[in-house]
């Protein structure tokens, strides 16, 4: 096993000498304790010929420990001074390393253009905080299959993603998450596992995709659920009613769902959110 790079030691050795110090804009923050993505890498990779998506690898910390677990790894990085680091720091021929900003790829296009015949897909990463929800809705809404997605993101945003009914977190955010995937949290993640700290701590979640739900116009139910939490301390029936701009809409699409207007959105399950748009898409 090569020297790891998440250690104090070799990421301040790799800074000094290809002059690379990170950048606020590109929200850089190295991992530093080398049992964290170790366990990532474990978490995110079930085989070893599953193709992984790493988006914004940095110095190569995480990908380290990807490259060990898979035979296939792409990674996406969009500052143009870090291939050359990740090429000769890690220097794998099952490493491709893409100098492109993935929130302006085609993700489909992507996978088809790297994916072998018959491999499933994963993707893994700690993710700029800034570009988070961005980054999984554009994955969210691949229509390419991904198995999962395993990612470290700040503590707060991964508590929203994992709500559930009536926790103070659960927000529109939660349920369109759950109607595409289970998600599950792998670990909490100190600040101080990074260099530079930052200053929240972080979880690392995965997401993995079930196809349970087929709706037949996932934008028009998304946008149902939305509008049902547009302000969380008004009842659904308050808030479709703003939503719909129509009372007499607002109060058929709850009786169809047996719900009672003096709910709100936080009290909804995801299964009586299918059901309102189900029983109401005419009203929609």
């Amino acid at each position: 096993m090569s020297e790891r790079i998440a250690t104090v030691k070799k990421t301040k050795e790799i800074q000094d000498t290809y002059q690379v110090f990170t950048k606020k804009t590109y929200g850089q923050n190295f991992i530093v304790v080398p049992n964290v993505v170790e366990r990532i890498a474990n978490a995110a990779i079930h085989d070893e010929n599953e193709m992984v998506i790493e988006i914004g690898p940095g110095i190569g910390a995480l990908t380290q420990c990807l490259c060990e677990r898979s035979n296939h790894v792409i990674a996406f990085e969009i500052d143009e001074r870090l291939p050359e680091i990740l090429e000769k720091e890690i220097g794998l021929d099952h490493l491709t390393v893409v100098l492109k900003d993935f929130l302006k790829v085609d993700v489909n296009e992507e996978i088809r253009k790297y994916r072998k015949a018959g491999q499933k897909v994963v993707v893994a990463s700690n993710l700029p905080y800034y570009i988070t929800t961005p980054i999984l809705f554009a994955l969210f809404e691949a229509k390419e299959p991904i198995e999962r997605i395993t990612v470290m993101m700040q503590r707060e945003v991964a508590q929203r993603f994992l709500a559930r009914q009536n926790d103070k977190e659960y927000n529109a955010l939660s349920v369109i998450t759950q109607y595409r995937c289970d998600v599950s949290k792998v670990m909490d993640i100190s600040r101080n596992v990074f260099w530079p700290k930052p200053n929240v701590d972080s979880m690392v979640i995965q997401f993995n995709f079930h196809h349970r739900y087929h709706v037949e116009d996932e934008n028009a139910f998304f946008e149902m659920v939305k509008g049902c939490f547009t302000q969380r301390r008004k009842t659904i029936y308050n808030n479709l009613q703003a939503y719909l701009g129509d009372k007499d809409k607002a109060r058929k699409l709850i009786e169809r769902a047996n719900l009672e207007p003096s709910l709100r959105g936080q009290q909804c399950t995801l299964e009586d959110f299918l059901t309102m748009y189900e029983n109401g898409k005419d009203l929609l």
